[in-house]
């Protein structure tokens, strides 16, 4: 990964402390992207294996990225902003993550390992495994020191709760805030405009809403939805907002709930895929739109319309796109000049990505060279929130994905739950934000 130079300024330049080493950092930007950015693309050891692990997702959905930062274990370091100073520790390797004694065990097991069936029925091997196995288990350590005072909860009313600030969350706040009804908008990013702001742009995307233009306090960033629940005062949200303060817990009460979270990245199914240098294609677009990090050769495989935008993205900044694997076709009339339809994609390189390869519809395999491997598919669907507020969940087959069942306005199964946007299935930033809007005014029909 490398820096793109930019004229304008993307925040005060810092140094962080990575295991004793001062490194280069943006204050504010994502650890991981710092990290990359210095070239320092292995973050950890994966916990079998002790593979080297690097950001995948930026989404804090993998799990890849997980760092000791300043004594507390297990930070996804895809979303901790830098601070000057910052302390960086790398997790389970023995003596690092660079060079893992342990990572000798992919080496002796190439078929696989199966500790639970190790020495099984050898009575003093299979307590010394036994004890081996649960000192080599979990995830880091424990904390350098006590977790600070929590912060007291604090509660909010409002006439419809909205999860989710891309385009289908905020298609629906400005029907609502055009009808004078009171909406808290939660957005667990800093700002807020999803893939429209941070995806690879697509020729009929809207335009973001201007939000200084809905009511006062009614959008609140870097707040995490965690469950939608029912008490004796009826239903409410719960949420994680980072505050000046700290983190705080929100009760959200609410007669109507819109929820667009959005979806999580997915990862195909091919050889090497977990090799450092692999990333989500949504997460190649925000390291570059948001922080101006970019591969210097890159390959991309996939489908759909945003690997073909993505692969243009890439290219203006001054990535060498090398190759194109479009592994369901036809291509489409904008698709990038190294396009070609393709299957069976392979990742090479022993420690991190060094080249990539597919097998071309022309029956001749390709290889290419690159130090990152873009993986552009459409998002699954995070449907864990909407099926935990009564909706209902369906395997649609044709797309390989979780969905929720929604009518065509966005209602569910459950009266007071609406959703919009990638939930559902997916589909372009525009056809997202017309959802969010008719779900917005089908849902009015409900509140008196």
């Amino acid at each position: 990964m490398r820096r793109i130079p930019d004229a304008s300024p993307r925040g005060r330049a810092i140094t962080v402390d990575l295991e004793g080493e001062a490194l280069p950092a943006v204050e504010g930007e994502p650890v991981a992207c710092s990290l990359l950015a210095a070239g320092e693309d292995v973050l950890a050891r994966s916990i079998k294996y002790h593979r080297p692990r690097s950001a995948y997702c930026f989404a804090a959905a993998c799990s890849q990225c997980l760092m000791r930062v300043d004594g507390l274990p297990n930070v996804y370091t895809c979303r901790t902003p830098a601070r000057a100073g910052m302390k960086l520790e790398r997790q389970n390797a023995f003596p690092s993550a660079k060079v893992d004694l342990f990572g000798t065990i992919d080496w002796f097991f190439p078929r696989g390992l199966d500790h639970h069936e190790m020495f099984a029925g050898v009575p003093v091997a299979e307590q010394v495994m036994a004890k081996v196995t649960r000192q080599l288990a979990g995830l880091g350590l424990l904390p350098a020191q006590e977790a600070p005072p929590r912060l007291p909860a604090r509660s909010l009313r409002a006439r419809v709760a909205i999860v989710g600030g891309g385009a289908a969350g905020l298609g629906a706040a400005k029907v609502l805030a055009e009808r004078g009804i009171s909406f808290v908008l939660l957005e667990r990013e800093e700002r807020v405009g999803g893939r429209l702001t941070r995806g690879a742009p697509l020729k009929d995307d809207p335009t973001v809403p201007n939000v200084a233009s809905f009511p006062k306090g009614s959008v609140l960033t870097r707040a995490h939805a965690i469950g939608l629940y029912n008490d004796e005062g009826g239903r409410f949200l719960a949420a994680i907002a980072m505050e000046p303060e700290g983190l705080r817990l929100l009760q959200i009460r609410a007669d109507r709930f819109l929820l667009a979270p959005g979806g999580h990245p997915g990862l195909l199914p091919f050889e090497n895929n977990d090799l450092p240098g692999v990333y989500a294609g949504r997460a190649a677009s925000l390291l570059l739109r948001e922080h101006g990090v970019a591969p210097e050769a890159a390959a991309l495989v996939g489908w759909g319309p945003e690997l073909h935008a993505l692969a243009h993205l890439m290219e203006a900044n001054g990535t060498k796109v090398v190759a194109v694997a479009d592994l369901r076709g036809p291509l489409p009339p904008d698709a990038h000049p190294t396009a070609s339809v393709g299957s069976e994609p392979k990742a090479h390189g022993l420690k991190r990505i060094g080249a990539f390869s597919f097998m071309r519809d022309t029956g001749k395999r390709k290889k290419v060279d690159c130090d990152a491997v873009l993986v552009s598919i459409p998002t699954s669907p995070s449907f864990e929130l909407a099926r935990q507020g009564g909706a209902a969940v369906s395997f649609d087959a044709d797309r390989g994905l979780f969905v929720v069942e929604a009518q065509a306005n966005g209602s569910t199964a459950a009266p007071d739950l609406f959703v919009a946007g990638d939930i559902t299935g997916g589909g372009t930033a525009k056809e997202a934000m017309a959802a969010g809007a008719r779900a917005a005014e089908a849902l009015l029909g409900g509140l008196s």
